[in-house]
């Protein structure tokens, strides 16, 4: 049987070229020069402060990672095996130069067989810059525009290395997936394809030979098996499972998997010669001797249908993402790579951040082009949570040349990463490129190209044609934005998927509502990290939005002044950091919120919504939801209420408000909503009950009369709406201009066993509710937020991560900064 061994220790690593360090030092395999010198102490961390500025020269440094290692194995043949170095490689063994390579997303396998010796084997990896090989590639091939400032578009490497707009500059060089040897004989699996529809699966195997000996191919899956003999190097093997239950997104039922084996065998002849057993007609079991198991495959996988709608319609053309036939509204978030250095992202750290995402509501991760194709451990998790991905080619905001050296390898890449990923039922579409057909019609890139590739060839000929071919049960997208046809503007709301930026850069984050999209699959408002996030990260002192480490982690342009602009007709301009950082994480969930609520209002018109961004690479103010330390911000706790599978909101309709009922399931909900016009200091101006009934998938609009939706003063009163523990609230001016109370609340502290719980009553209206515990506590998590109290309501939030001993008394819990309420921006 096939043997792979793993050489994954013993590994250094040292400068090839002069340098501020030399080496060798110990090297983590998997992994990457900059964390292998940080953890030998000879670079201080890249990610704190403003370390990354004196760090640069690591991506333009060659780096030579070195194992020395025996190999007693024998076969037929040895290959080594890299499932991915990073990124412009030389693989030398014994002195012999074995291969090269310049793709970070694929893997490489080369024929070492006779260079290898029983003991004392010398292997060396040398990694030369990514920078430099862009540059020449750059200069051959005539320059393109682009973005950012860094060459990222002229190599086939993770783009936001080099650099984004929420991420750091630090170009990593290493032997960055798994490596080692595999020894075998007679033949391998090199290619398994697994096309899964309902109740079947059709597997298709390419084989690697070195023999001529018969062959077969065993598939199982859920008791079911069949066998196929193989004469020649490909293998078709169908697997009838009637019995076998659908893979469900959640929400719409449960995601049932089962695992499919794929054995491959040599049949060993008895007494005819392999030409007399050719001649037969069939070898049969008088012909064959005991089998020889050479090589496995196993996968789990989940039987369903993925279907795109997009058929036009009176107001342009859907975008409506079918699984199993029903259609599903995308409660989505962008995905990022969740660190700088991706190797230290394991599957502890997967489960985590994607089960935050589901916490909170979300049912669909775009995996975003400027990073990597994503792990097995992140799709592995994505299946059995019913989560469902798509997923970008990795292509972002430049024209990507199309000719050599990069054209075949991406034709190869996309080849190989569609066949690693197609088994996982999560995976239901294929995207192009992040903005790419967008840039090349409205930020002036004909201009600058002068008729040079710009990547279209790839978007619309190359990408497609592979999806079709080795992965036809889902579907391919151009691009992220697209409007579905090359003749129409590729941001257009009317037709397809639409960015909207305009609001961050432009525009008050009411702008939202001017927008009536079929799918939104990117928009986004920024805000600080989380207090202990930014405290670790910088040590500035004291902390101001302009002091120089949080400036150095704000990589959006004009971040600061757009984070200004943002509250202006919302909230007064704050004076003391402090409430500059709660007034920034506030306005960030307010802008997402209104947002999402309108768009899920417009359903079905909008299917989809696919937040900018759920996590980040590093500590950052940025967009996301979750900080780069792992804490969540005011914005969690935002999406996990509009994100709900049943949803109220407040909108307005025909000149007054109305309320929007949102079911999301399958079933329907017929609930009662009790509607109240209040003064803030809780006296009932007008009340109503409205029955609503909504059906499964369905939305339901009920205007409400004038005397709920006419106020006696507009700077005093809200409006509320509350059914089944949903809570929906309208306000008749902008805080700013809201005549709140100054917030006063009781807040009694009891220990529990995690932690403690906090009993918090209000005296007076309190809005926005907050508690910040990682001021108490840096390691402390609290289970709400943004929480709305009438005077005399109460409310119970849980603080976990603190020791009952190290508990400070009430006043701390009951006043800023780590209680806080929009109440106190407008009326300290």
């Amino acid at each position: 049987m096939a043997l792979l061994r793993p050489l994954h220790t013993g590994w250094t690593v040292r400068a090839a070229a002069e340098a501020p360090v030399g080496g060798p030092f110990p090297a983590t395999v998997p992994g990457c020069v900059h964390t292998d010198l940080l953890a030998a102490g000879a670079i201080p961390d890249p990610l704190l402060d403003d370390n990354e500025e004196r760090l640069h020269w690591i991506g333009r440094t060659p780096w030579v990672y070195s194992l020395v290692f025996d190999a007693p194995e024998t076969a037929d043949r040895l290959d080594l095996v890299a499932d991915g170095l990073d990124t412009v490689a030389t693989v030398t063994l014994n002195g012999v130069e074995v291969g090269r390579t310049a793709n970070q997303h694929r893997g490489y396998r080369f024929d070492v067989t006779g260079l290898v010796r029983p003991s004392g084997n010398t292997l060396d990896v040398r990694f030369d810059s990514a920078y430099a090989y862009a540059q020449h590639v750059r200069d051959t091939l005539g320059p393109r525009p682009n973005a950012y400032p860094e060459p990222f578009q002229y190599i086939r490497k993770m783009a936001c290395n080099f650099g984004w707009d929420w991420g750091p500059t630090v170009v990593t060089a290493g032997i960055w997936q798994p490596i080692g040897l595999h020894a075998w004989s007679t033949a391998r699996l090199a290619r398994v394809r697994p096309v899964v529809t309902p109740g079947r699966v059709e597997v298709l195997v390419d084989l690697e030979r070195v023999d001529d000996r018969p062959l077969t191919v065993t598939a199982t899956c859920d008791g079911v098996e069949s066998t196929v003999t193989v004469d020649g190097s490909s293998a078709r093997v169908v697997l009838d499972v009637p019995d076998a239950r659908l893979w469900w997104p959640r929400g719409l039922g449960e995601p049932h998997l089962y695992e499919l084996a794929v054995t491959l065998r040599a049949e060993t002849l008895r007494a005819e010669t392999r030409a007399e057993a050719l001649r037969a007609e069939t070898l049969g079991a008088e012909t064959l001797g005991a089998d020889d198991v050479l090589d496995t495959w196993t996968r789990r996988i989940g039987f369903r249908t993925v279907e795109l709608d997009t058929a036009a319609d009176a107001d342009g053309s859907r975008f409506v993402l079918r699984v199993n036939g029903e259609p599903v509204f995308v409660r989505g978030v962008n995905w990022i790579p969740d660190d700088a250095f991706v190797t230290r992202v394991e599957r502890a750290r997967y489960a985590e951040r994607i089960g935050q995402a589901v916490e909170a509501g979300v049912n669909y991760l775009r995996v975003w082009g400027g990073g990597r194709y994503e792990s097995e451990d992140f799709y592995d998790l994505a299946d059995s949570l019913g989560v469902l991905v798509g997923q970008d080619f990795p292509f972002a905001c430049a024209a990507y040349p199309e000719e050599e050296p990069l054209g075949s390898q991406v034709a190869a890449e996309a080849r190989e990463q569609v066949v690693r990923l197609m088994p996982h039922p999560s995976l239901v579409m294929w995207v192009g490129n992040n903005e790419n057909i967008w840039g090349y019609h409205d930020w002036g890139w004909p201009d600058e190209l002068e008729g040079r590739t710009w990547g279209e060839g790839y978007y619309l000929r190359v990408l497609p044609q592979i999806v079709r071919e080795l992965d036809p049960t889902r579907p391919y997208w151009p691009g992220s934005p697209y409007s579905g046809d090359p003749r129409r503007h590729p941001n257009d709301p009317a037709h397809g998927t639409t960015h909207i930026w305009d609001v961050w850069n432009t525009h008050d984050y009411r702008h939202y509502a001017t927008y009536r999209p079929r799918f939104v699959a990117e928009f986004g408002f920024q805000a600080p990290p989380a207090f202990a996030t930014l405290r670790r990260a910088v040590c500035d002192d004291p902390l101001t939005p302009h002091s120089p480490g949080v400036a150095h982690h704000q990589k959006a342009a004009g971040g600061n002044e757009k984070l200004a602009r943002g509250l202006e007709g919302h909230f007064p301009a704050p004076g003391a950091f402090d409430d500059w950082h709660w007034a920034t994480q506030l306005n960030q969930a307010r802008a997402i919120a209104f947002g999402i609520e309108h768009f899920r209002s417009l359903k079905p018109l909008c299917t989809g919504t696919v937040m900018w961004q759920l996590n980040d690479n590093w500590p950052v103010t940025s967009w996301s939801a979750i900080d780069g330390d792992g804490r969540r911000k005011p914005l969690w706790f935002a999406l996990r209420r509009v994100y709900a599978e049943r949803f109220l909101t407040l909108q307005p309709r025909d000149g007054g408000v109305a309320i929007v009922a949102v079911n999301d399931g399958p079933n329907p909900w017929r609930t009662t909503v009790s509607v109240r016009r209040l003064a803030f200091d809780g006296t009932g101006h007008a009340t109503r009950t409205v029955p609503v009934a909504v059906p499964g998938g369905g939305a339901t609009t009920v205007v409400l009369p004038a005397e709920l939706t006419t106020p006696e003063s507009p700077a005093a009163e809200l409006l509320l709406a509350d059914a089944d523990g949903a809570r929906a609230l309208w306000c008749f001016a902008e805080d700013v201009d809201l005549s709140y109370p100054r917030a006063a609340v009781d807040v009694r502290p009891v220990p529990a066993p995690d932690g403690v719980d906090l009993h918090i009553t209000a005296r007076t209206l309190v809005r926005d509710l907050t508690v910040f515990p990682d001021r108490v506590a840096p390691a402390a998590t609290v289970d709400g937020a943004l929480v709305t109290l009438l005077p005399g309501e109460s409310t119970v939030l849980r603080v976990r991560g603190i020791a009952a001993a190290a508990l400070p008394d009430a006043s701390v819990w009951a006043a800023p900064p780590v209680l806080r309420t929009a109440n106190d921006l407008v009326n300290p």
